[in-house]
């Protein structure tokens, strides 16, 4: 097993990036999103990764890789800071609330993890919906991060950290992070060959010092409109993002907030 690398929810680049504070894109409409009546989301590891298919249909992916494709992406260093994981992409990133409520309430994903539509795939009562969300959820992180790895480039193995924010409001809601969101644009149907994410799961208790051998990697496959939700902070899985032996993988990047 490599290091315990972090990302330090992307700490290095995003002071770099952030200071030059762009205007917020006009981005595009959310057209063409399927009925929460048809959304569900997926438990692939209980407590640690959910998923729901087809989130975004690929008319509204195939816009938004067009769009995206305009913004002035900056490339990581492929040297990072000592402790920091190693990680070779495009990227931008702004803070925009506005675009993260958008992301929140104008799409399914609000009622999803609340459990608010008629059937969510979770399950889940009021009192264990928050103890796998880790709190009371109040929104998305406004740090909206695009990503693009091209052909030869990855995330190496690490965890994603957990941050305190401020969600706009009157008053404004001091908030933390809990799960990481990434909303996949593009698969192997588009031509991104890799690119998988995959996360490595700590043996348990009892066999950490066993000569077993470790639990196979879960790893999660590229699907067109897909959002992966993956807990982060110190229950963060080791996790990597696969090299991308052919064309592009575009991913939208947010947090899920909780009250604190």
């Amino acid at each position: 097993m490599p290091p315990k690398k972090k990302s330090k929810a992307d700490s290095s680049t995003t002071k770099a990036l952030s200071s030059r504070k762009p205007p917020a894109p006009s981005w595009p409409a959310f057209a063409s999103l399927r009925p929460e009546s048809d959304l569900t989301l997926q438990e692939v590891v209980a407590g640690q990764i959910v998923t729901a298919p087809n989130f975004w249909t690929t008319t509204l992916c195939k816009n938004y890789v067009s769009f995206l494709s305009s913004l002035p992406l900056t490339t990581t260093p492929g040297k990072p800071k000592k402790g920091d994981a190693v990680r070779v992409n495009d990227r931008f990133q702004i803070d925009d609330p506005a675009f993260a409520e958008r992301l929140w309430s104008d799409t399914a994903l609000k009622n999803l993890v609340l459990g608010s539509t008629e059937n969510d795939g979770l399950g889940m009562d009021e009192t264990q919906r928050r103890e796998l969300w880790g709190g009371e959820v109040v929104g998305l992180n406004p740090n909206i991060r695009i990503y693009r790895y091209s052909k030869s480039q990855f995330f190496d193995q690490h965890y994603d950290d957990a941050n305190n924010v401020t969600l706009p409001g009157d008053p404004p809601v001091p908030a933390r992070t809990t799960w990481t969101l990434l909303l996949y644009l593009t698969s192997p149907a588009t031509g991104c060959i890799g690119g998988e994410t995959v996360f490595y799961p700590e043996p348990e208790a009892g066999k950490k010092k066993s000569k077993e051998p470790p639990p196979e990697p879960v790893v999660v496959d590229l699907e067109v409109g897909m959002a992966l939700l993956h807990r982060h902070g110190a229950q963060c899985m080791l996790h990597e993002g696969r090299e991308v032996l052919q064309g592009e993988k575009w991913v939208i990047r947010s947090d899920l907030c909780v009250k604190r």
